[in-house]
């Protein structure tokens, strides 16, 4: 199986409110950036976009290190929420509605493809790939801002 390397992020302007998801996939000497944005959503919606993305850019299945700032994404698997939350009909233990269930469905759809490894990396700090991923998002984010201020009436 190839080894790749996942470095993803989201932005929001407002929560809720326009937002953007980067990814950096990086495979030997390749290297893959993605990014997309929506002009209503929130954060965590976005972080969960961007893993779900990259995952999908995958053409075979892959050994994948994905780190990730949020600890959202990264303890949904790692501390076995997700695995709960199914069990729960999709309930967490207060028994109210699970956020993002749309999302988090197709990301388990996703990562069953793979072997996957969720990284938390702090934010905002002094890891290239990380920061990487956040300026793709910030910058998806802005050309969309951009596109909805020159509409008409926008």
């Amino acid at each position: 199986m190839k080894e790749v390397i996942i470095y993803t992020d989201g932005a929001c302007s407002g929560n809720p409110g326009p937002g953007g998801w980067g990814a950096v996939l990086l495979y030997g000497k390749h290297r893959k950036e993605l990014s997309g944005a929506v002009p209503s959503t929130t954060n965590q919606r976005m972080e969960l976009t961007a893993a779900i993305e990259a995952l999908k850019a995958l053409k075979e299945a892959c050994r994948v290190k994905l780190y990730s700032d949020s600890a959202y994404l990264v303890n949904a698997f790692n501390q076995g929420w997700l695995k709960r939350w199914e069990e729960n009909g999709w309930q967490t233990v207060k028994k109210e509605p699970v956020e993002n269930k749309d999302l988090w469905q197709e990301l388990l759809k996703q990562a069953a493809r793979h072997q996957v490894e969720w990284l938390k990396v702090a934010g905002h700090r002094d890891n290239e790939g990380n920061n990487r991923a956040d300026a793709l998002a910030r910058a998806a984010l802005a050309k969309l801002q951009a596109r909805e201020k020159d509409k008409p009436g926008g």
